[in-house]
């Protein structure tokens, strides 16, 4: 989540500078729906029933997302690669904010 926060700052900085991009963020790997809820699971200990379908109409089977972009323009990098790590830093976060952030 910070590294995602630390791009959305970076990109509001270079509106500043009259650029106006939009940036793909991501860490250049990608992960099946089933791969993330099993994250999920070890990450949390939560059981997390699912529902196995077909896959919709109109859905891509792999979707990656190339930071390439932002990367050379704005110098930002993902912090993490491993998606139990991704997840795990999630969690904490959710757990030290279970309502978000107060206003």
């Amino acid at each position: 989540v910070q590294d995602l926060a630390q791009a959305h700052i970076l990109a509001l900085e270079a509106l500043k500078d009259g650029k106006s991009r939009a940036y793909n963020l991501g860490n250049g790997q990608g992960y099946s729906v089933k791969e993330v809820i099993e994250a999920c699971r070890a990450v949390t200990g939560h059981p997390i029933p699912t529902k196995v379908g077909e896959r919709r109409a109109g859905d891509l089977p792999v979707l990656v997302a190339d930071s390439t972009r932002i990367k050379q323009e704005l110098g930002w990098e993902p912090q993490y690669d491993d998606l139990k790590q991704i997840v795990a830093t999630a969690w904490k976060w959710h757990q030290s904010h279970p309502n978000g952030y107060n206003k």
